[in-house]
């Protein structure tokens, strides 16, 4: 019996002695804002897999995996010696009917030549002309050469292969331009504008994206859309974006700090103000929202009252208080 009073007293000594504390003054409002994260993957803007629009075989390919390019650099080709043969004859045939041509115009204005024979020297240039167009486009098809500047992202053949068109030969990434995909959810669509530009968190920095386009298609099957965002700033493709949205919630409550709380029954919580005899007293609040140290909560809390920063961790109900 004794002993039982002396832990009773021991017990009220440590509850209701005097503690001093750090508080949170409650400040109500209406709504508030909530900062979402909404991830992304970086990409580049194009993406291209190259391949010859004729058969051949492969002459060479200048270039390997994580080469830098400039847009026009050489990337491939094919052997070329009959179809630049063939680009020859033709600008031969071009040179040679041009200067009938116009040999022809001359003498037809003094009436040296009848207009049938300048009509025919018209039609042999015209053709020549067309032979001529064509020969260089089969020569140029022997060559890839970069669309953009860009990164060699894969190179799928090497020399002495027999191919046919279109076989893939190399993949080029572009080099300045890069965009993140994000899936939005349905709710937040409707909150977004073409154009605006809007906060990232890419490798742990801000940066800014505009958004340039929604897809009109849900991603992955879900009620998402596909938001587009491009950079003035170049990344890594595949680096992870976080796109930053702040968005308003109409809910009355306050923000408290979040060790301040402690779970109760019910889906309620715990928390302590400071009553007016400067005694710790309970109060159930709703926990609606978290953010960093802070929770956004709703219920017998009042502007002004003190809540007090650890909650249960550091005091007991009825316990005197000193704030600090």
């Amino acid at each position: 019996m004794k002993k039982f009073l002396i832990l009773s007293l021991l017990f009220s000594t440590l509850v209701f002695s005097e503690k001093n504390i750090e508080s949170h003054e409650v400040k109500i409002i209406d709504e508030f804002k909530i900062n979402k994260l909404l991830p992304g993957k970086i990409t580049p803007k194009r993406q291209s897999i190259l391949g010859f629009e004729i058969s051949g075989k492969l002459k060479k390919v200048v270039v390997d995996i994580g080469d830098e390019v400039n847009a026009g650099d050489l990337l491939a080709e094919l052997e070329d010696s009959e179809a630049l043969a063939n680009y020859n004859e033709a600008k031969a045939k071009l040179s040679m009917f041009e200067k009938i041509f116009e040999r022809s115009l001359s003498l037809n204005k003094d009436n040296f030549v009848s207009d049938q024979e300048l009509e025919k020297a018209e039609s042999n240039f015209l053709v020549a002309q067309a032979q001529f167009d064509k020969a260089l486009i089969k020569f140029k098809q022997t060559k890839i050469l970069a669309p953009y500047d860009g990164i060699i992202q894969n190179r799928f053949l090497d020399e002495g292969s027999i191919i046919n068109a279109s076989i893939p030969i190399v993949e080029i990434l572009d080099s300045k331009f890069v965009e993140a995909r994000v899936s939005l959810p349905k709710s937040l669509v409707n909150i977004l504008d073409l154009g605006k530009e809007y906060e990232f968190l890419i490798e742990d920095k801000e940066y800014t994206g505009k958004l340039t386009r929604i897809a009109p298609m849900s991603e992955k099957g879900t009620n998402n859309k596909l938001g587009l965002f491009e950079f003035n700033d170049f990344f890594n493709p595949g680096a992870t974006a976080r796109l930053v949205l702040s968005t308003t919630e109409s809910k009355k409550g306050a923000w408290v700090p979040l060790n301040s709380l402690s779970q109760s029954e019910q889906g309620l919580w715990n928390l302590y103000t400071v009553s007016s005899s400067n005694l710790a007293q309970k109060d159930y609040v709703e926990l609606i929202h978290i953010e960093n140290n802070m929770a956004y909560v709703s219920g017998t809390i009042k502007d002004g009252d003190l809540v007090i920063i650890g909650g249960a961790s550091k005091v007991a109900e009825g316990q005197n208080i000193k704030i600090n």
